[in-house]
């Protein structure tokens, strides 16, 4: 399911005017009902701040608490992607810039920004009893979709993984 596409079908496309910023600060104030950008300047422990900021919100959007065990697994998953995202930006890209999720129409979007200049993909072969190098995997075959979006003439690149929302 991994893509080279930029943006998936019907995505918002890059930000005009500011390049992204939203002027948030880094406590994470939601740029909309139903999407939330955590700056990660300065922080430490990224990946559970991450985590938190994620899970918060799906308490704001009635993904949690989860009343059927679907709805737990859906939660379970969006945050193990924003787990996986966060740590390969942390070992692979000197750490991530900015944290974007957003909900619109039954599909949840993260979207984790840095500076790196490299390609993230799935191992291949995929060696599942060995450590290391199943993040990208994960994200696969979690997400209805993935990619990597990149700006001309700018440093970095942003890599998103749509999942869908529980039923």
């Amino acid at each position: 399911m991994s893509t080279t596409r930029p943006y998936s079908p019907g995505d918002r496309g890059p930000e005009s005017g500011d390049g992204g910023a939203s002027g948030t600060s880094p406590g994470g104030t939601s740029p909309g009902p139903h999407a939330r950008r955590l700056n990660f300047d300065g922080e430490s422990g990224v990946v559970p701040l991450a985590r938190d900021f994620a899970r918060q919100a799906l308490y704001e959007w009635g993904w949690l608490p989860a009343a059927t065990a679907d709805r737990r697994a859906a939660a379970e998953d969006v945050l193990l992607v924003v787990s996986e995202l966060v740590t390969n930006a942390c070992l692979h890209a000197e750490g991530p810039d900015e944290l974007w999720i957003s909900c619109e129409n039954k599909v949840l979007r993260i979207e984790v920004s840095d500076r790196g200049a490299g390609q993230p993909a799935p191992r291949t072969p995929h060696r599942a009893g060995r450590p290391g190098g199943h993040g990208m995997f994960i994200v696969q075959r979690l997400c209805l979709d993935w990619g990597v979006i990149r700006a001309e003439g700018v440093a970095g690149k942003t890599v998103w993984a749509e999942l869908g929302a529980p039923a």
